[in-house]
């Protein structure tokens, strides 16, 4: 797949695996949050591979991140969004979304999921609802992959 980059001032939004400093998203991820706390790197690692990635970067440090799964023609998954603490408020994940919603392999699918309980403003904005039926929906959920007890 084409590489693509979209830059605004000293920001810099890519699909380059190789761009991607695994330390910073693991240590965001595997610390920082509560879909992938404790997510051992290897996991991590794995699941970049795997999908489509989008790194956030100012300068040349990664700032942000998300990733897509995808089949490319019906439906994708986003998830793992995020921008660094000093960096929000900055309109940088608008971008980084803005970025995902037009990337050529992702246009016209018949569906787009993601799960978040952090940031539901953003995702409405590019026409993320609520499940209408919520009562079709099924998952097999294991929240104790990583055995890490978080302590609060």
């Amino acid at each position: 797949m084409k590489i693509i980059e979209s830059h605004k001032n000293d920001y810099t939004i890519s699909t380059d695996k190789n761009k991607l400093d695994i330390s910073t998203i693991h240590k965001f991820l595997a610390n920082e949050t509560d879909w992938n706390y404790g997510i051992p790197l290897d996991t991590l690692k794995t699941s970049i591979e795997n999908s489509l990635n989008f790194g956030l970067y100012y300068k040349d440090q990664q700032i942000g991140y998300a990733r897509i799964i995808s089949d490319y023609s019906t439906i994708a998954y986003l998830g793992d969004v995020f921008v660094l603490k000093e960096f929000r408020g900055n309109g940088l994940s608008k971008w980084l979304i803005t970025e995902i919603m037009q990337h050529p392999n992702l246009q016209e699918l018949r569906r787009w999921i993601l799960l978040t309980d952090t940031a539901e403003w953003l995702y409405k904005k590019f026409g993320f609802t609520k499940l209408p039926n919520p009562e079709f929906y099924m998952e097999k959920h294991n929240p104790n992959v990583y055995n890490v007890v978080k302590n609060n």
